[in-house]
């Protein structure tokens, strides 16, 4: 089977439904944790018409080179209730082309969502809520077989286990390798017993296998809050995060973390505030490989939609 690659996660269940290249592209760029430290997100732009349609467009990622949007989408043509897509451009400047659905086996009849990929393209994880899991929902990895002009061709989808799947739900998967570091790192979302929807990570080697049982990250998680999903700049230094915790303008808003060094502790969360948060969803947020880009899901007024993919950019401090 011949397939595009894709992205991201539905949020028809806000509390369970949480991005992203296809190629080997250079190590990133060595940046600061304060890079951005004075430097304001721009207005949002929807994504438009190509992109997003009346149905449910969310959860998306860009690829390393930013040449390829991946998102969930329940629009017609998919196979199940959320579906991988993917759309493609030719530049940086130029438009989106027409979306194309994974197909088998990536997605079922089941719910696919929260793509996201390995820096070299060989590794797509994502949730599914498909037969033959260890819960309701679990996150699985699927190889890259081949790839060529009519796309990816990828190989069953294998469960990464106990180390990260319970008899409950995890979703909202977003892999990173951060700063370099020689283990790559699976950040997603588990509802504890007793507990809000918390943060967990888990250390992968090159192969997408988890190193050890998944931890939670205790300075991301709020006691009464759900905190939903995170994008990481690819050098580990900042974080950003999808929560309903106190403070938020709607029912989920953006939230950023920052750290020294990929050994430290994230900072306290520091709310992005208007333009990007409204009193509207805002949510699943995913950052360019650079951090300049900023591509997330909201229902703010000016959308096609029953959730959009909307996009903001900055520029570095000094820049």
């Amino acid at each position: 089977m011949t397939t595009h690659t894709t992205s991201l996660v539905s949020l028809a269940s806000l509390a369970l439904l949480a991005a992203c290249g296809v190629e080997s592209h250079p190590a990133a760029p060595k940046l600061q944790a304060n890079r951005f430290a004075s430097s304001e997100w721009s207005d949002p732009v929807n994504l438009g018409p190509v992109v997003n349609s009346s149905a449910l467009d969310a959860n998306a990622g860009l690829s390393p080179d930013e040449h390829t949007l991946y998102f969930v989408s329940t629009r017609l043509g998919g196979l199940g209730g959320n579906d991988i897509w993917m759309s493609h451009r030719q530049c940086l400047q130029c438009p989106w082309e027409t979306p194309v659905n994974l197909g088998a086996p990536i997605n079922s009849d089941a719910i696919e969502a929260a793509p996201t990929m390995s820096e070299d393209g060989r590794l797509l994880f994502f949730y599914s809520t498909r037969t033959g899991g260890l819960g309701s929902a679990d996150i699985y990895v699927s190889h890259r077989v081949s790839t060529g002009a009519d796309g990816d061709t990828w190989g069953p989808p294998v469960n990464l286990g106990p180390d990260v799947n319970t008899a409950g739900a995890e979703n909202g998967s977003y892999y990173v390798r951060e700063g370099g570091e020689p283990n790559a790192v699976l950040y997603f979302n588990r509802t504890p017993a007793g507990g809000s929807l918390d943060i967990y990570r888990v250390s992968l080697t090159n192969d997408g296998v988890p190193l050890g049982p998944a931890v939670a990250v205790p300075e991301l998680n709020d006691p009464a809050g759900a905190d939903q999903k995170v994008a990481v700049r690819t050098d580990g230094l900042e974080l950003l995060l999808s929560s309903s915790r106190s403070g938020s303008l709607g029912n989920l808003d953006l939230w950023v973390f920052t750290r020294q060094t990929v050994h430290d502790p994230w900072s306290s969360p520091v709310h992005l505030d208007a333009p990007i948060n409204t009193p509207d969803i805002d949510s699943q947020p995913s950052l360019s490989r650079d951090g300049r880009t900023l591509i997330f899901t909201s229902i703010r007024p000016g959308g096609l939609g029953v959730q959009d993919l909307w996009m903001s950019t900055r520029t570095p401090s000094g820049q």
